[in-house]
């Protein structure tokens, strides 16, 4: 069950971020990205993460040992890796929509899209320091 969950959630982001790579733009994107991948991976986060609770008693957030005992789990990593998933989408929706108000040239905001899927924080940092340049150099 896990396995089929893992590989469902994966197409469907795929689905997302390819529409976020080759259509940047598009006017649905919006509400394909929000309403429809995040929130459904939410929604499976949602009823996963207690199943990786339960799969791995000692498993928690208060220390690196409770991390690790419910990333032990498959539920549990199952749900570290969904969240992964809708957080690095969501992410890049954001991204696209902010270098769309700065006027980030369209290759470097696919490019940041590309490392925010591969490597989401530098992927992330990349944007950052791309719109504080496009911000300083526009003004």
């Amino acid at each position: 069950m896990e396995d089929t969950i893992f590989s469902i959630a994966n197409a469907f982001v795929l689905i997302g971020w390819l529409l976020l790579i080759f259509l940047p733009d598009a006017d649905f994107l919006d509400k394909v990205i929000h309403y429809g991948v995040v929130l459904l991976l939410a929604i499976t986060y949602s009823v996963v993460i207690p199943m990786g609770f339960a799969e791995a008693p000692d498993g928690g957030f208060q220390s690196i040992a409770e991390v690790r005992a419910l990333f032990m789990s498959d539920w549990g990593l199952l749900a570290g890796w969904i969240h992964y998933l809708a957080f690095d989408l969501f992410v890049g929706h954001w991204i696209n929509g902010k270098a769309r108000e700065v006027k980030l040239n369209v290759i470097l905001r696919i490019l940041c899209l590309l490392f925010t899927f591969m490597a989401g924080p530098f992927g992330l940092l990349l944007f950052f320091i791309l719109k504080a340049i496009r911000v300083r150099t526009a003004s």
